[in-house]
């Protein structure tokens, strides 16, 4: 992975899109060798009018002036220690922002940037943050419920990069990082995957959330169409 940005470093990035009432989310890329990675960050804006800016992004200005617009950043949520990469030049920007990572993050992310709290009240009933079990808290969800349903947003426990093509796309496919369908990457589960029983039994458990619309994960393909479905076959793949 890069080296973390401490200094507003931009690379290429979409526009920001509301994907349902006070959800945000803004697709880029992040240049590896051989191939380019897809990276989603995703914004909450609380009731009252803060925001929760999960895995962070470096955005061009006028993508910054639109965030702004919505809401004050009020939390910045590092969701693993692999997601440092804009954290310490979102911290430099927004010096108020409170950061929070998974307990087992921690350590890693502290190193990049100072590191507020583990867990969160956000003052929002419907905004929850979570440690995922099963990973030692090494990884963070969150979930968002909204009159017209419930958003589930993880990281990097689960990825849905679909459109891969040509060498950059053999690559993702090899690594396990891409594929026909939903997945708990290879190269996730070998490294922070700890115990499967716990974690199959979370996205069961996930899979029953009321009115369950759609996951939003940190690289690749929102999961909208039969969310539930999808999280009972991660499970099962977990054996």
């Amino acid at each position: 992975m890069p080296k973390p940005n401490h200094e507003w470093k931009v690379l290429p990035h979409g526009p920001l899109e509301e994907i349902d009432s006070g959800i945000f989310a803004v697709v880029g890329e992040i240049p590896m060798p051989l191939m380019e990675l897809p990276r989603r960050m995703t914004i909450i804006k609380l009731r009252d009018g803060g925001l929760v800016i999960w895995s962070a992004i470096a955005l061009d200005e006028a993508t910054m002036s639109q965030v702004e617009s919505i809401g004050a950043p009020r939390y910045l949520v590092v969701p693993s220690d692999h997601h440092r990469l804009d954290a310490a030049a979102w911290k430099a920007r927004y010096p108020e922002l409170q950061v929070v990572t998974p307990a087992g993050s921690r350590e890693k992310t502290a190193e990049v940037v100072p590191v507020d709290a583990t867990t969160v009240d956000f003052g929002d009933p419907g905004v929850r943050f979570l440690s995922v079990p099963g990973t030692r808290e090494e990884e963070a969800a969150l979930v968002v419920r909204r009159p017209g349903g419930t958003t589930l947003v993880l990281n990097d426990i689960v990825g849905n990069i679909r459109h891969s093509s040509g060498f950059g796309g053999w690559v993702l496919r090899r690594m396990g990082l891409a594929g026909d369908e939903a997945q708990i990457p290879t190269a996730v589960s070998l490294l922070i995957v700890k115990d499967k029983a716990d974690l199959s039994a979370q996205l069961v458990a996930w899979a029953d959330l009321e009115q369950l619309k759609r996951i939003v994960v940190s690289h690749g393909d929102i999961i909208d169409h039969e969310p539930t479905q999808a999280l009972l076959d991660l499970a099962r793949s977990l054996g």
